[in-house]
């Protein structure tokens, strides 16, 4: 990592992130357990896992790290509380595919972010890759709205604006390290999911598949993703979840057969030649 520029960087901790969380849809459905029970896994593993690593990185200067977020990091803990929720009632509530479209709205909406409050106006490669990108997923979109799941689909929504008002937060904290304010925030899904859980036990398949999720789809995304906007704009960070919105259907459609239409292969073939000539033009350009 040391000899690379702050686009590599940036770029190979996105890309990791996101190939690591492409399986997660796949483990929620998967599992058996009910939401409120997987929410609070969801954030109780990951807490004790980054925390333990931040422990360990910081030492004796944990408390000052946590102190010296700032308003900023109150606010990056409260948003990726809230879409750390809704992702989970979206895959719930709608189908893998729609949940993964509408979060593939987040670098549109991180760009128009951007460049409000960082004045970092998107370049015109940019622009172009997000317009193409995001009238992929309304194409993909489009052809499943008449399924009726509103409820699912609108959290997918939010669960996209809170991941691009997060990329916004990191990059416009430099300066600081707001790992400690994403493991807040795991520590407060727990919190809210605990009052709502009927069971806690976790039975045949669910004790490889929570851990497992927890862990690899999880924790250690959430670290790479916190860290990448300090290298590189938070829309380029955003278009790499894009990958997910075509891979992600793929795992589940291979194991489980929830078989995504024709509109979603369409659009996600786009969707990825779009991001790799993108990430390539940049890289070429860094």
């Amino acid at each position: 990592m040391n000899n690379l520029n702050n686009q590599q960087r940036g770029s190979l901790l996105a890309f990791t992130a996101v190939m690591l969380i492409t399986p997660d849809s796949l483990l929620i459905r998967l599992s058996n357990i009910e939401t409120w029970g997987m929410l609070f896994y969801r954030g109780a593993i990951p807490f004790v896992v980054v925390l333990i690593g931040l422990l360990i990185f910081y030492n004796k200067n944990f408390l000052n790290a946590l102190f010296n977020v700032g308003y900023t990091g109150i606010f990056y803990t409260i948003s990726f509380a809230i879409c750390n929720i809704t992702f989970l009632v979206s895959i719930q509530n709608t189908n893998v595919a729609n949940t993964l479209v509408m979060v593939a709205m987040a670098p549109m909406i991180s760009a128009i972010l951007g460049g409000i409050f960082l004045k970092e106006v998107p370049d015109k490669k940019t622009w172009l890759a997000i317009l193409i990108t995001f009238f992929s997923a309304i194409y993909i979109f489009y052809d499943s709205i008449q399924l009726g799941n509103f409820f699912g689909d609108f959290m997918g929504l939010v669960t996209a604006t809170g991941l691009a008002v997060n990329a916004v937060l990191v990059r416009s904290a430099k300066d600081r390290d707001l790992l400690p304010s994403a493991v807040l925030g795991k520590l407060c899904v727990t919190i809210f999911a605990f009052f709502f859980v009927e069971s806690f036990d976790l039975v045949g398949n669910d004790m490889v598949y929570i851990p497992l999720m927890c862990v690899m789809c999880v924790a250690i995304p959430f670290v790479l993703v916190t860290i990448a906007p300090r290298f590189i704009p938070a829309e380029e960070v955003n278009l790499f979840f894009l990958l997910e919105t075509i891979i992600g259907p793929i795992w589940v459609w291979m194991i489980i057969k929830e078989q995504p239409s024709m509109e979603t292969v369409q659009g996600g073939i786009i969707i990825i030649v779009t991001i790799a000539i993108h990430s390539f033009l940049k890289l070429k350009k860094s």
